[in-house]
């Protein structure tokens, strides 16, 4: 879910403050004694897709201006068509050209997110296999990039470090093996924290498996060698959830899916996917 508004603001502010720098000079230039008139303006999609955003985009324009009418005409999650109409904004017109840009960045952005992470969802749409995102995202877009693919149908994996642990290759190395880092790490987490584990070969996913981890990411492996590693997986244990990851694109999800995974996760939806183009039309 998205934070609440003390959280969001100074997020928001901060991209208003990037944006606006010493003042929108253009315009400020057409109202110098701030007497813009009332205006109207509507937001169009120019391409189909899945939005996601708009919850962010009000907020922009009412830090800018409380008495905004930001008005959604669908909701986020929706699938909306090219020409269809997706917002109108009712207030100044200073207020409306000042926030135009920071507010349909962000929702294009997110848009473009939620888009293609519907289609992985949709590619194993009939698979008991859940879509996870991870820890890939832009630095301070995190929260709202997650939020984009929760919208398109996945779930969310770990938000940060603090989390839950997730011992992967470099951990395993700097430890000395997947045995001695999860010894390290059980010394000192609390016990309702979750111990994953990313496994890269057969060996790995023994050593996971003695040390009673939560979760076994079988990450990189081929068809062929992940289905090996479930079969161990299942044979000594139905608790052990079972995560695949890496190269995983639409072409190849469902052939992981279908090899029975309980979560398969991608970057992909956050690093592989376009703006959905929104426009912003006003009406003065």
């Amino acid at each position: 879910m998205l934070p609440p508004d003390i959280v969001l603001d100074p997020i928001l502010e901060s991209w208003l403050r990037e944006d606006i720098g010493r003042g929108d000079r253009t315009t400020m230039g057409l109202f110098p004694n701030d007497d813009a008139p009332e205006g109207e303006a509507v937001w169009i999609a120019k391409a189909k897709g899945t939005i996601a955003g708009l919850p962010v985009a009000k907020r922009v324009f009412q830090l800018l201006d409380p008495s905004i009418e930001f008005q959604a005409l669908v909701k986020d999650g929706d699938e909306c068509k090219q020409g269809q109409k997706i917002v109108t904004i009712k207030g100044s017109l200073a207020t409306l050209l000042t926030g135009e840009r920071v507010a349909l960045n962000l929702v294009m952005r997110l848009s473009g997110i939620s888009t293609l992470t519907r289609e992985y969802v949709a590619a194993i749409a009939h698979l008991p296999a859940t879509l996870v995102d991870t820890r890939k995202s832009t630095p301070g877009l995190r929260i709202f990039e997650k939020y984009a693919t929760y919208v398109g149908g996945a779930i969310n994996h770990r938000f940060g470090l603090d989390d839950a642990v997730m011992i992967k290759d470099n951990h395993i190395a700097a430890a000395g093996g997947i045995r001695e880092a999860v010894e390290r790490v059980r010394k000192v987490i609390p016990f309702t924290t979750l111990i994953e584990v990313e496994t890269a070969e057969i060996s790995q996913v023994k050593e996971a498996l003695e040390m009673d981890v939560d979760i076994i990411m079988l990450d990189n492996m081929s068809l062929d060698l992940m289905r090996d590693a479930i079969a161990l997986i299942r044979n000594h244990s139905h608790k052990v959830k079972i995560e695949a990851s890496g190269n995983i694109t639409l072409e190849t999800i469902y052939k992981v899916a279908e090899l029975g995974m309980d979560y398969i996760s991608t970057s992909a939806m956050v690093t592989k996917s376009a703006w959905l183009d929104l426009s912003m039309n006003i009406y003065g």
